[in-house]
């Protein structure tokens, strides 16, 4: 399936729709600022912090937008995804609110914390192989034998609807920028920060940042189509999937352009969030930050928002080691 980028479903009416609709259930994260930030990346820095969404990442927003836009007897039915963490805790949480059965194929390598918080807010968790196709036969079957519907993390016009909204309350927050940057992994957050931010302030550029391990994002920007990320090793865990058809559709039409991250960078950055801010990010979130640190990203002197993804650290092997240490 290729989908023309002059042919994208959503725009400012549906950003508008899902922000309204998103009210009773999705947070309005807040906004952070950093004297020390802005003068390590010589630009003035607006952090928004989608690591304090419910579930501690922005998927919340695009699991409950999809959801609420089912009939009934499509929510009678239930649905099924496949994920190894945010999205499927996401649409677990959204599931349980609307009364809607969720099924979520893992891999069976998902870190046990994040199977767990996906049973604690009801899923059923089927595991499987953790290759692409071994998640994606695993929902087919669950399709063709419970017939649910599927909620893909990020190759959804409702889901990437839903996702645009973050950016759309940070232009609220912030008030004119001159840049928005975003992680890049699958594309569901910066497809819908693109057509977000170019529907109310074209002339703002909308940046992606994935690590240099996992470019497949930047490849596939500079051939013009869909470049596979292989199987990266990179610390930004949530940042290894190849981009979506859809999302890319909307990436080739509407985002300035893709920078990278190096390992160290990103750690330096996540060691930054942590120690300065006071606040608990995953790596994936710590990409956005690093070339601003850097300053490789090219935004001196400017008014940049950054998009802190999520929040979900597995910190047992922290305490872990403070209690070998210290108890």
């Amino acid at each position: 399936m290729s989908i023309d980028p002059n042919a994208i479903p959503i725009g400012e009416r549906q950003v508008r729709e899902a922000v309204e609709r998103l009210k009773p259930w999705a947070h309005v994260t807040p906004v952070m600022t950093s004297r020390t930030l802005d003068e390590r990346s010589g630009s003035t820095v607006f952090l928004k912090c989608e690591n304090l969404q419910r579930v501690g990442a922005f998927k919340f927003r695009g699991a409950m937008n999809a959801l609420l836009q089912l009939d009934e007897a499509a929510r009678g039915r239930g649905v099924v995804t496949h994920s190894s963490g945010n999205h499927g805790q996401a649409l677990a949480l959204a599931g349980s609110l609307l009364g809607v059965p969720v099924t979520v194929v893992v891999p069976h390598t998902a870190p046990a914390i994040k199977q767990s918080a996906m049973n604690a807010y009801g899923a059923t968790i089927r595991l499987c192989e953790p290759t692409l196709a071994a998640r994606e036969a695993a929902v087919a079957d669950e399709v063709a034998r419970k017939g649910l519907i599927v909620i893909h993390p990020f190759d959804n016009w409702n889901v990437i609807a839903g996702q645009a909204t973050a950016a759309w309350e940070l232009l609220n927050q912030a008030g004119s920028l001159d840049a928005v940057v975003v992680p890049v992994g699958g594309g569901g957050l910066i497809s819908g920060t693109a057509v977000a931010v170019k529907a109310r302030s074209p002339q703002t550029l909308v940046i992606g940042v994935e690590p240099e391990r996992a470019d497949d994002a930047r490849r596939s920007l500079a051939s013009g189509k869909i470049e596979p990320s292989g199987d990266p090793r990179t610390i930004a865990d949530g940042l290894r999937t190849s981009l979506g058809e859809r999302p890319f559709a909307v990436v080739s039409r509407l985002v300035d352009r893709i920078d990278t991250a190096s390992e160290p960078g990103i750690v330096d950055a996540l060691r930054f969030l942590w120690e300065r801010l006071k606040i608990v990010v995953e790596p994936s979130s710590a990409v956005v930050v690093a070339p601003l640190l850097e300053r490789r990203i090219g935004l001196e002197g400017r008014r940049v928002g950054a998009v802190l993804s999520g929040g979900n650290v597995d910190l047992g092997p922290f305490f872990d080691a403070l209690a070998s240490r210290w108890l």
